[in-house]
């Protein structure tokens, strides 16, 4: 059962900018502290952001930081990502995820509760 939906994916040219949305239709995750992960194929999910319940914190990988930003709308229960100067090896699937418990280690997927099928990026050389 999908909860959360991403949309925004697709083709990015190398040096291009990512931009993604996940939204929650007919749920709120205002108390839920929200992530993105990636997985590339053959690959383990990795993490790329996380952001607060009240989008006061925010973490970022250490290979997307500086060049990355996660940010939340709860009023439209949606949570939004951009990449800069994305890179060929970031082609991967994209995923949105939700914390519904406090979490202490948001680079941990095994943290949240909700998560969206997924969206393709792929980054052309």
């Amino acid at each position: 059962q999908v909860q959360l939906g991403e949309s925004g994916g697709g083709l990015v040219q190398t040096g291009g900018s990512l931009r993604l949305s996940c939204t929650a239709p007919g749920r709120t995750f205002s108390s839920a502290a929200m992530g993105w992960f990636r997985q590339a194929s053959g690959k383990e999910r990795e993490f790329a952001a996380g952001i607060s319940r009240y989008g006061t914190t925010t973490h970022y990988a250490d290979s997307v930081k500086g060049r990355i930003t996660i940010s939340r709308d709860n009023a439209k229960s949606t949570v939004n990502l951009q990449i800069n100067s994305m890179k060929t090896e970031e082609t991967a699937d994209y995923y949105c995820t939700a914390a519904v418990s406090t979490i202490y280690h948001p680079n941990s997927a095994e943290e949240y509760n909700y998560w969206g099928q997924g969206t393709q990026v792929t980054v052309s050389s």
